[in-house]
């Protein structure tokens, strides 16, 4: 009976034994599910300066330079693309310091330290707290080297989708047509180029200019476009036949700097030059309808209503009135001389941008006139903009090699490496939710 006893705790001891190793087993694999997880954390925690700090601490110095205020900036690191288990990891200490190493020794050597910061993300909350958008109140710009932004909580992303070397000179203009269907595209080889969409391949070539393209933009209601140019001319074009244009204008005593069709009248379109003249052009007549002063940069018509006519000239923008060409409002406040205005697609707010601040000014009911947002630049210059297709208060800008993402209501603002010249031109279609932009260096790409 003794010898019986003996050898039953022997047994027992033996399976606990085997029980306990199982269970360090699974422990160790369970660390090693987390890991990626964590360290995603952690690189979430040491970009926002600690778990649960609102931005960067103040002695902490940026990966790149910040260039604009009064929104908060911050440039981090690209993050590596996740692949293989095989492949060499970034893993974030507790001090914060990266460094770049394989996961089979890292994994097993850290598994203490991640299980407590695990704990300690779920246990105070901070996990959740550093979830949080640039769309709503995150500090942190989402790069990584395709130059995509993400909010990983409302699915808001920003990235390139396609890209067209489109000239062999400098490209400073762009527009899409009512449908989205078609992209065009012109600049200092004189040229004016139809592209589809969908492919960025090549529909047509305008050749008619004998000087640089300064603008081009399609009918909101027709199937035509219209370019205007260095060599003082407009030229009207059917953008289903176009291989020749259907009218040239001739009138402006110097370089048209820029052009548009007006939303509702099909007939109406209007040109400013350098000279800072105005003319309103009927293509029905092909004749010259009016000419008044007022804008020597870009000019557009409200959308919608078309009821005003916003032209840039120096430093001021002058809403006028289309029917009578009365100054309504003069938006003061720039320094510098302004190069691009747009308007959202509700006719009510109207940004202007010039190299070292953009303004968005209100215009629809009440408070007509007033400077409602305002961005400032101390680094890379502004340039170009467009509201954001899907998100109203998204002011995409323009840049020298760089796109800014202004969220203008909580003054938030994101940098993407775009180009490798200017962004002399942005343009949007709400069909489709893309914005294309145009580049001295030649390119035109299209982001989703």
């Amino acid at each position: 009976m003794l010898f019986l006893v003996s050898n039953l705790r022997v047994q027992i001891t033996i399976f606990i034994s085997k029980i306990k190793l199982l269970g360090l087993a699974v422990s160790l694999l369970m660390v090693a599910c987390q890991t990626p997880f964590v360290e995603m954390i952690r690189l979430r925690k040491t970009r926002l300066g600690g778990a649960n700090t609102a931005g960067p601490s103040p002695s902490s110095a940026p990966s790149t330079p910040s260039t604009h205020t009064p929104g908060d900036v911050i440039s981090m690191p690209a993050l590596p693309h996740s692949g293989s288990s095989s492949k060499p990891m970034m893993m974030f200490g507790a001090d914060g310091a990266g460094s770049l190493t394989s996961p089979s020794n890292q994994l097993w050597d850290d598994k203490d330290l991640v299980q407590a910061d695990m704990d300690r993300f779920v246990e105070d909350g901070s996990l959740d707290d550093n979830v949080e958008s640039f769309l709503s109140h995150d500090d942190t710009d989402p790069r990584d080297p395709v130059g995509r932004c993400m909010d990983v909580s409302k699915g808001f992303t920003f990235t390139e989708v396609n890209s067209v070397r489109a000239s062999q000179s400098k490209v400073i203009c762009c527009h899409f047509s009512s449908d989205g269907k078609l992209l065009a595209s012109g600049g200092h080889d004189k040229k004016a180029v139809l592209w589809y969409t969908d492919t960025l391949k090549t529909k047509t070539t305008l050749e008619e200019h004998s000087s640089l393209i300064t603008d081009v933009r399609f009918s909101p209601s027709m199937p035509r476009l219209a370019t205007s140019s260095f060599d003082k001319t407009v030229r009207v074009w059917d953008a289903d036949n176009p291989g020749y244009s259907l009218r040239t204008f001739t009138g402006h005593s110097a370089s048209v700097m820029s052009l548009d069709f007006h939303p509702n009248k099909d007939d109406l379109i209007c040109s400013c030059d350098g000279d800072g003249e105005i003319r309103y052009w009927s293509i029905n007549n092909g004749s010259c309808a009016r000419v008044f002063k007022g804008g020597t940069a870009q000019m557009r018509f409200q959308p919608r209503l078309g009821r005003y006519l916003a032209a840039a000239a120096e430093n001021v923008v002058s809403i006028l009135d289309v029917e009578t060409q009365a100054c309504r409002h003069s938006l003061q406040g720039h320094t510098k001389p302004i190069h691009s205005v747009c308007w959202d697609p509700s006719g009510e707010l109207l940004a202007s941008v010039s190299e070292d601040s953009v303004r968005v000014w209100t215009l629809g009911s009440g408070g007509e006139g007033e400077c409602v947002h305002e961005l400032s630049c101390n680094g890379n210059k502004f340039h170009s903009c467009v509201f954001h297709p899907s998100y109203s208060s998204l002011l995409v800008i323009g840049c020298y090699q760089s796109l800014e993402l202004w969220n203008m209501t909580e003054n938030k603002t994101m940098t993407l490496s775009a180009h490798e010249g200017l962004i002399a031109a942005l343009a949007v279609s709400t069909v489709t939710g893309l914005v294309a932009s145009a580049s001295h260096d030649k390119i035109v790409k299209l982001w989703k």
